[in-house]
């Protein structure tokens, strides 16, 4: 199985490679889309993730999750050549149609498919590396647009297609990693995946805790802060290289298996949660690039170690056969949080970038709490196990 592993570790590394990444508001804004309704596309982008999640885990379940990932993926490159041809409102909702429906379809298929081809040996650091590779896409891409594409936005949309169009072909190489027999969903299914997601108080708790901080982090790390650079002055090029700086770190996931093994489930969860809180904090009161771009990475650093941590956990916490119906439940309860915490993002940074961050301290403060109580239970858990 370890070629699934390696060609999901290829297709993680490609379909990071987002060339438009360091001025995506930007990208957008120049395209006739304004801050709000780009929060508003990525809000019902959200909704429609809630709508088609189960679905998608159910349909992941009975056909294999290796046909479900290479639809997806096609689907995926298909959704960056809307993108670049794109124009007004339009036409990026139109692309985060598409996308909803390949997020929701990977949503808990990727991971199966890497947490099953280990065999769950070693399986946070599989997650770990696997998500520093989309970062080192994300790098690669980032010291392109700096150093050849700069103001030419249409050529980092062209180039993003190429690299998802690669990406593509190599999901067709990919092996099922559940017999034939085993593959069966449907009502039963979901019963038991409903049953197991919402009838866990500590796995509600974590769950929704790490919404909260993914959220502060999504919005934060890919709108706000460009608009946060501008008002410190800072040109394209500059944005460009923080991006990089932000992206190198990124990669520190790779790390989190090792992290948590130190800290102990607990206190990663507490440190990683209030670190991004402070983050925030830091956002709302300067106006200074330097303080910002500190900000910025200590958010990313947070967030690239948590979200092994967060597969990991989800992962660990799956006793029902059907895991791609279950992982898609609890991506229900994410992309619904999400759902909400965006437009308020949205709505307070058109007012104020400073109470948008306010808020994402705020909500980042409420997820540490949540967390360390889980995680406190899973730490007990996993002693006595």
């Amino acid at each position: 199985m370890k070629r699934n592993i390696y060609l999901m570790y290829a297709i993680a590394f490609l379909q990071g490679m987002v060339f438009y990444g360091p001025v995506a508001t930007l990208y957008r804004q120049a395209q006739g889309v304004s801050v709000f309704q780009i929060t508003l596309i990525e809000s019902i982008s959200l909704i429609l993730c809630i709508l088609l999640e189960a679905a998608w885990g159910i349909a992941a379940d009975k056909i294999g999750y290796r046909k479900t990932m290479i639809f997806c993926c096609i689907l995926y490159f298909l959704s960056k050549l809307v993108f670049w041809r794109a124009s007004g409102f339009a036409g990026f909702l139109t692309e985060r149609v598409m996308l909803s429906v390949v997020i929701a379809g990977m949503s808990g298929v990727d991971t199966s498919i890497l947490y099953l081809s280990c065999k769950g040996e070693n399986s946070q650091k599989v997650f770990g590396i696997y998500h520093s590779l989309q970062t080192a896409g994300l790098l690669t891409a980032a010291a392109v647009f700096s150093l050849l594409v700069r103001e030419n936005y249409p050529l980092s949309g062209l180039l993003t297609v190429l690299s998802y169009g690669i990406a593509a072909a190599l999901s067709l190489a990919l092996i099922e990693v559940a017999p034939e027999g085993e593959r069966q969903s449907g009502a039963k299914g979901l019963r038991e995946a409903l049953s197991e997601t919402f009838g866990s108080r500590q796995l509600l708790m974590f769950l929704i805790g790490s919404a909260l901080l993914n959220e502060t982090h999504q919005t934060v790390t890919v709108f706000l802060n460009q608009l946060q650079y501008k008002a410190c002055g800072l040109g394209n090029a500059a944005m460009g290289y923080i991006y990089i700086a932000a992206t190198v770190l990124g990669m520190c996931g790779v790390w989190s298996a090792r992290f948590t093994k130190r800290a102990g489930i607990p206190a990663s969860a507490a440190i990683l949660s209030a670190a991004s809180a402070v983050s925030c904090l830091v956002l709302a009161g300067t106006k200074r690039a330097r303080p910002s771009v500190c900000g910025i990475l200590m958010l990313r650093v947070s967030n690239s170690l948590f979200l092994p941590f967060q597969m990991e956990m989800q992962n660990r916490q799956v006793r029902t056969q059907y895991r791609a119906t279950a992982l898609s439940i609890q991506a229900m309860l994410l992309d619904s949080i999400g759902a909400g915490t965006n437009l308020a993002f949205g709505v307070l940074a058109e007012r104020h970038l400073a109470g948008a961050f306010l808020f994402g301290a705020g909500i980042c403060a409420g997820g540490a709490a949540l967390l360390l109580k889980s995680s406190r239970n899973l730490g007990e858990k996993q002693a006595k196990s």
